[in-house]
């Protein structure tokens, strides 16, 4: 059936279009410096979990590997399709 935990990320999800639907008209909240130390938490927290996981670390070598081969590829084929709709919009 459901995840529990996919149920409570959308009812946080819901709560927080809620809020900010009916909070909408008040004056504009910065909320940049919460969401900062909100992603440094999570961020310290992965790697918390990565530290404390034996296979994982053991695991990081071919991970890194793998990493880097996707996000080459990625980079050249995207260089390689802004090059060639350059050409076919005649953008050069």
């Amino acid at each position: 059936m459901f995840d529990l935990m996919i149920v409570n990320f959308v009812i946080v999800l819901v709560f927080g279009i809620g809020l900010g639907y009916r909070w909408r008209e008040r004056k504009h909240v910065n909320l940049g410096r919460v969401t900062f130390v909100a992603i440094i938490v999570l961020i310290f927290l992965m790697g918390f979990n990565i530290g404390s996981d034996n296979a994982l670390l053991a695991s990081m070598p071919t991970v890194g590997v793998n990493a880097l081969i996707i996000v080459s590829l990625t980079i050249f084929f995207s260089l390689v399709f802004v090059k060639v709709v350059r050409k076919v919009v005649k953008l050069e």
